[in-house]
């Protein structure tokens, strides 16, 4: 029944596209609810194809860094003109100057850093390790859902039909298992296609013998009621945010406009690629390249974010993942290839920030991973099941991760 569910859940969603909004889309469920429908809600984000950790999260103070990165390292704090070189933030730590929007929420205690964090698995596919990422489950290629799906408590009272959503244009493996999950690819084009026939479709599937598909159908219109509730309404980021015109900044804004649309969001996924870069990672300078250029839209995304919310991030933490590191020393054409620890943001209201947590493994020879990678110190379902438990309540780690039962926590909420 399961599959079948999930089956007619993504034919519905099929149903979705381009078009004015009928009549009977005037009901809204969810938007108009007191500001007492306001939950918890946590937003996983992917950096595909595996984002150079090292030149992120710069570790300026370890001497070997530029050793063996002679031409693609972040400069020192203050070895550069501000703009052309990492931004201090602890002595040893330094962020990559296109991140410079995050400095502020770093400042303020609301942004942590977890860095030589990742799998154990050894795994250099991307394919593999983002699943095994997703799914929560490190070496294990038979699990069916997603962490993040399973992360969400058993629901009381009125149910909503967007308390998960992935931001795209199919089902992000992370957010599927038995807790009913939309894609949504854009807030305006979450719609039923034929305008004039909309009631008549609707009242056939609501005139079904079948419980599941009179269920998931109902559930599939409620939501669309709700989200064009949401779109019709004249929406400025708040407190002067500018989101960047990319596909990763319209979905850290379309999931600001849902949180602040209280439709009942709890989880949300979004991520963004390009992240593999094995040539030419850094130009002739670091602010120019494509990994300036991917670090200088995931920055402003992140902090238009934070900004829009304002005191609703009281209630919303952000974590970014990716599915391995990048190699230490670089590569003959000025890149990095496939590598294995990497570090993690998580930005919020209740979260120990102003810190880099983790445990700085080195990068000696002898205390490399296979001799080429950073190690990981901090497995990311640490990080997970800490946001699990103490940002969303639940308790039962054993079920979200399983087989790995007893994390360690690092301190990254308060």
């Amino acid at each position: 029944m399961h599959s079948r569910r999930l089956f007619l859940k993504n034919s519905a969603l099929a149903m979705i596209g381009i078009g004015s909004a009928p009549a009977w889309l005037g009901r809204a469920l969810y938007a108009a609810d007191a500001p007492s429908n306001r939950k918890k809600v946590l937003v996983a984000l992917f950096q595909r194809g595996a984002v150079d950790g090292l030149n992120m999260v710069v570790p300026f103070g370890e001497k070997r860094y530029y050793e063996i990165r002679p031409n693609i390292a972040i400069p020192a704090p203050g070895s550069r003109p501000v703009g052309d070189c990492a931004i201090d933030l602890d002595g040893f730590f330094g962020l990559h100057p296109a991140l410079a929007p995050l400095k502020p929420i770093y400042d303020s205690g609301k942004l942590a850093i977890v860095d030589a964090a990742g799998s154990p698995d050894p795994t250099r596919s991307h394919f593999d390790a983002q699943d095994y990422m997703e799914s929560g489950t490190p070496g294990r290629k038979a699990t069916l859902d997603g962490w993040l799906n399973r992360a969400l408590l058993p629901e009381i009272g009125k149910k909503s039909p967007l308390r998960a959503v992935s931001l795209g244009p199919s089902l992000a493996r992370t957010v599927r298992g038995a807790n009913d999950a939309l894609a949504i690819s854009n807030l305006a084009d979450f719609q039923i296609k034929d305008v004039n026939s909309s009631t008549t479709f609707e009242n056939m599937y609501a005139g079904t013998v079948d419980h599941v598909l009179h269920g998931t159908a109902r559930e599939t219109f409620d939501a669309v009621r709700i989200v064009q509730e949401v779109e019709r309404t004249d929406y400025t980021p708040a407190n002067g945010a500018k989101y960047p015109a990319g596909r990763f900044g319209q979905s850290m804004q379309q999931i600001a406009r849902l949180i602040k649309g209280n439709v009942g969001l709890e989880v949300a996924f979004a991520d963004m690629g390009g992240w593999d870069t094995h040539v030419n990672e850094v130009g002739a300078k670091p602010t120019v390249g494509p990994l300036a250029n991917l670090l200088g839209e995931f920055g402003q995304s992140l902090a238009a974010f934070y900004q829009d919310l304002g005191d609703r991030m009281a209630d919303v933490t952000v974590v970014t993942m990716s599915e391995f590191g990048r190699t230490a020393k670089e590569n003959g054409a000025r890149g990095t290839d496939h590598g294995h620890a990497n570090a993690m943001f998580v930005l919020g209201g209740d979260i120990r920030g102003g810190k880099v947590h983790g445990v700085w493994p080195g990068l000696g020879v002898d205390q490399l991973y296979e001799g080429r990678d950073l190690n990981v110190t901090t497995d990311f379902r640490d990080v997970l099941a800490e946001l699990t438990v103490k940002h969303m309540g639940n308790q039962q780690v054993a079920s979200v991760f399983p087989g790995y039962t007893t994390p360690k926590f690092r301190g990254l909420v308060g």
